[in-house]
């Protein structure tokens, strides 16, 4: 078998699908690409770490034979890495690869893609739910929500993100119990109504692989999800189990409105984090009508910090306490220079909000404060 192509494209797709494989699998062919070309010139890059699957299409010339091979895929991309934008032939016999570039030439074996196993199917139950939505839109769903999944396994259906599916938009929704996120976005028409909540490695993997104006073509089932657009398809596995009603969590009467500078909020809350513990060390938070004080205090490691800043307030006086880690997140996700903070009392949550949202969108990000007495 044998084709050319371009050392770029073929690079940038081998490194998409590379993002699925796991380099530590218990399966030593998992740690390979399937490669295989058709009738049609079509060369096609597959991965797996058999509960999420990749590949990409890749329109080839100059062929000759068709087939699949396995071939090493950190390899594969480490040296395509190194090869300039240039077109290159790649052959493939008697099982050993040569790549031919035009100063020089690599070769290395492969294993034949008859031994690489089968995508397992799983028996999902109803009909598939299928919908369109633009790579953009999707992408920005995922930027704003994923970093506020879970990470501890106690509850297995908030390490995901909840794509909640309506007619007329879509909802994005992830939550740890310590913050929550919802993104709602009406720029999208999908036309259907289904909830599934996608794991946070295919949550990524869908941010990096699909990007631009593009549609993407999704299909999702009780059980598993499919991402697709003209050069990748992505299956992946669902997390199983009911999602937190994520708006019953919103508070809806928080009437104390603080709106501040998000760069210089963010600056003060890390240098002022690096006094306390950072295992969600708590920063003190003393908010009047013009400026809102911040505190910490360690006194196992002696020693404490304090900072200062304009703001506008609508209240009189509020002493509250966040997570000095968790507030940052917060503030280095959302999008704009200022922000609004509402707020009730030291005890509810914080719901912190763009200065203005896109139009169609609504952003918010809810964080539970923490027990800090007086400033």
């Amino acid at each position: 078998m044998k084709f050319n192509v371009s050392s770029k494209i073929f690079h940038s797709c081998a490194s998409a699908v590379g993002k699925v494989i796991n380099p530590k699998s218990p399966m030593t062919i998992l740690t390979n690409f399937l490669i295989s070309v058709d009738e049609n010139d079509m060369l096609t890059i597959s991965g797996s770490d058999i509960e999420n699957s990749i590949s990409a299409r890749i329109p080839v010339t100059n062929v000759e034979g068709e087939g699949s091979v396995c071939v090493d895929a950190k390899r594969l991309v480490d040296l395509l890495k190194e090869i300039p934008d240039q077109g290159i032939e790649v052959t493939l016999e008697d099982g050993k690869a040569f790549i031919n570039y035009s100063n020089g030439s690599c070769e290395f074996t492969y294993i034949d893609g008859a031994e690489y196993p089968e995508p397992k199917q799983e028996d999902d139950e109803g009909q598939p739910v299928a919908f369109q939505l633009p790579a953009e839109r999707l992408r920005k769903g995922i930027d704003y929500t994923l970093f506020a999944a879970a990470t501890e396994d106690y509850r297995p259906i908030m390490m995901g993100v909840l794509f909640d599916v309506k007619e007329d938009r879509v909802a994005y929704a992830a939550t740890d119990t310590r913050k929550l996120v919802k993104y709602e976005d009406r720029n999208c028409n999908p036309g259907v109504q289904v909830a599934r909540v996608i794991p946070p490695k295919p949550c990524s993997i869908v941010r990096n692989i699909f990007s631009g104006s593009e549609d993407v073509r999704i299909v999702m089932t009780a059980k598993s999800a499919t991402f697709e657009n003209d050069d990748y398809s992505f299956n992946c596995r669902l997390l199983q189990g009911n999602f937190p009603d994520y708006n019953r969590v919103i508070p809806k009467n928080n009437s104390l409105l603080l709106t501040v500078d998000r760069q210089s909020l963010l600056s003060s809350v890390r240098r002022v984090g690096l006094c306390v513990s950072q295992d969600f060390g708590l920063e003190k938070f003393l908010i009047t009508p013009d400026r809102v004080e911040i505190k910490s205090q360690d006194p196992n490691l002696l020693t404490q910090a304090h900072e200062s800043l304009p703001c506008s307030f609508s209240g009189q006086r509020l002493v509250i306490g966040f997570s000095s880690v968790l507030l940052a997140e917060i503030l280095n996700v959302l999008p704009t220079d200022d922000i609004t903070v509402a707020l009730a009392d030291p005890g509810r949550p914080g719901l912190f909000q763009p200065g203005k949202d896109e139009e169609g969108t609504e952003l918010v990000m809810l964080l539970m404060p923490m027990a800090c007495g007086e400033f």
